[in-house]
Parts: structure tokens; C-alpha cells; sequence
């Protein structure tokens, strides 16, 4: 496989990526407000997790688009001595592609080092002790700052500051651990990892921040919930926690990667409301007719994966396409 060979399975790549991730980027914004009118309906979980898929589906399908289609054609059918040249339509969209990754990769590359930043001033300035409750070890901060979040990606830790120790009673203190446990288990911080990997549809584009914002607030809701389990004495104890922990001042600035109790929290009144009426707004169940349309839709991309692969005038029509695009 020689340089131009490569060169021009590279822009093909890119370019594709770019116009199917465009294409259904554009889409789900489109869609975006009826997406959370649904996840409204669902479960705290299950609307988190939807969303979460609405935002990062577009990235994915183009990704399985280029893998699946545009690099089997063209390994297949593309002559290693062929002198096609790459024309400047694939070339412009090739770098479109190429900037939106480039600019994903940045700020996931500033996210982590500044998570693995924080890390090791915590755990330099900090002692590690297992907390009551939890049986995972947590670092505990000598600090006068508001604290206590979830630091982390592939192997994330407790991080509680003394003031947080000493602010919160033993039942608001195991909850708000829970609740951080909770995004743990849930793997929030990997999850927020992906969003930053994910390209927007055209580059500087941020139609879909809502569906990221809405995904946070969704997660942050179903932490509390599996944190209180449908207990009002407990839900009455996670409130006064987060309106303790929220009353000792400002919060430190931490990494998009990390999950806090309270830090960055604009939703903060009405997560208090829902705890406060938890018997009230306890999780809905998710209607048999949303269910019954996610699983038609998760089972229809499945087939139409698997019916487009076993084709056999799929990849030369893939490759028609790519030729024409290609010049």
C-alpha cells in the first residue's frame, strides 16, 4: 500500500465521516427538544442513558459508516496503482472532518490532564482513608472549600474535603456518598469522556449542547434517586446535604470529568424540590409504548447493518459513490 494509496483512503475516511456525522448531527438537533419531551416521561436512568445515546449516535453511525462501507470498498475494489486524484470537494470536507476530531481531541486532551492534575495535588496534599459506609477508599483534602465529587475516569475515586467532614451529619454524609457511588457504578465520568470525543456535525457547531445539558441534569437526578431509593427521610437528608454543601461557599474548579455534589450545579433548586416531594415525583415507568419504540429501533439498525453487510452489490455501490466523490 503506497503513500497516495493511503493518502487517499484517508481523505475518503474523513470526508465520509464528516458527511454522515453532519448529516445526523443535523438531524438530532433538529429533534433535540422532542428527545428531552421524551426523556421527561422515562425513568431518571433511562432518560439519562437516552440521551446520552441521541448525543453520541450521530459520531457513531458515521464511524460504523467508514469502518462497515468506505474502507471495505475501497481495500476491495481500489486498484493499489491507481493515479485518481483527490478532488477538492472530497478535500474540503476532508478537512472539516479531520478539524472537528482535531478540536475533540483537544478538549478531551485538557480535560484529562487537568483530572490527572487535580489527582495528584489530592493525593499529595490529602490522606486516604475508607469511609463510613463506602467500601472503596476516598481521599480525604484538608481543605476549607466545598468538596466532594467523584474524581476519575477509569478508575475514579472519592475525594471529600474536611469541611465537607465536618459540615454533614452521619445520615447527610452517607447519602451524598451514595449519590456519588451512584455515578460510580453508572460510569458518569467515562460517560462525560465520550461527549468530549464526540465531533459536533460541523465544527464550532453547538446544537446539541442542550441534549449534554440535559443528560447532566437527568444523571444528577437518577444519582439521587438510586441515593434515597424512594425513602422520604432520606431524601429529606440528601436535600439538607446539598443545601449545606452549597451554603459553604464557592466551590473549587474541577475538571469536566469529574462529578460533583454541588460544584457547577445550576439545577441545584430543583434537585431540593424533587427530594423534598420524592413520594410525589418518584421515578415514572416508562411507558410500554416508548419501550416497545426503542427496542423496534435499536432491533431495525441491526438488521439494516446486517442486511446492508450481506449484500453482495453493497461494497461496489459504496465504491461507485466513493469514486464519484473522490473526484
Amino acid at each position: 500500500m503506497n503513500f497516495h494509496y493511503s493518502l487517499r483512503l484517508l481523505c475518503l475516511c474523513l470526508a465520509s465521516f464528516f458527511l454522515v456525522n453532519a448529516a445526523a448531527g443535523l438531524t438530532a438537533a433538529f429533534v433535540s427538544r422532542a428527545a428531552v419531551r421524551m426523556a421527561e416521561a422515562m425513568r431518571s436512568r433511562s432518560a439519562a442513558r437516552f440521551l446520552f445515546a441521541a448525543r453520541v449516535l450521530p459520531c457513531a453511525l458515521a464511524v460504523g459508516a467508514v469502518l462497515a462501507l468506505c474502507v471495505p470498498s475501497y481495500l476491495w475494489l481500489e486498484p493499489p496503482a491507481s493515479s485518481e486524484r483527490i478532488g477538492w470537494a472530497c478535500l474540503t470536507f476532508a478537512l472539516l472532518g479531520a478539524a472537528a476530531w482535531f478540536g475533540s481531541f483537544v478538549r478531551a486532551a485538557r480535560a484529562l490532564a487537568a483530572s490527572a492534575r487535580f489527582g495528584r495535588a489530592w493525593r499529595q496534599a490529602g490522606r486516604e482513608t475508607v469511609l463510613p459506609g463506602e467500601s472503596l477508599k476516598a481521599v480525604i483534602v484538608e481543605k476549607d472549600a466545598p468538596l466532594l465529587a467523584l474524581a476519575g475516569v477509569f478508575r475514579p475515586r472519592l475525594v471529600v474535603s474536611q469541611a465537607v467532614l465536618r459540615s454533614l451529619s452521619a445520615q447527610e454524609l452517607l447519602l451524598a456518598l451514595h449519590h456519588e457511588n451512584a455515578h460510580r457504578i453508572s460510569r458518569d465520568n467515562l460517560k462525560r469522556l465520550f461527549l468530549l470525543l464526540a465531533p459536533p456535525p460541523i465544527p464550532f457547531f453547538r446544537g446539541l449542547a442542550s441534549l449534554e445539558r440535559c443528560w447532566a441534569k437527568f444523571s444528577e437526578w437518577a444519582a439521587d434517586d438510586e441515593a434515597v431509593r424512594g425513602d422520604a427521610h432520606r431524601a429529606l437528608s440528601l436535600a439538607a446535604a446539598l443545601l449545606r454543601v452549597a451554603r459553604m461557599g464557592a466551590a473549587p474548579q474541577l475538571s469536566f470529568l469529574h462529578t460533583s455534589l454541588c460544584a457547577g450545579d445550576q439545577d441545584l433548586s430543583a434537585r431540593v424540590e424533587r427530594l423534598l416531594r420524592v413520594q410525589l415525583v418518584h421515578a415514572k415507568p416508562l411507558s410500554r409504548t416508548l419501550s416497545l419504540t426503542f427496542g423496534s429501533g435499536g432491533l431495525g439498525m441491526v438488521v439494516c447493518i446486517a442486511v446492508l453487510l450481506a449484500w453482495p452489490a453493497t461494497l461496489p455501490s459504496v465504491h461507485q459513490l466513493l469514486e464519484l466523490f473522490l473526484r
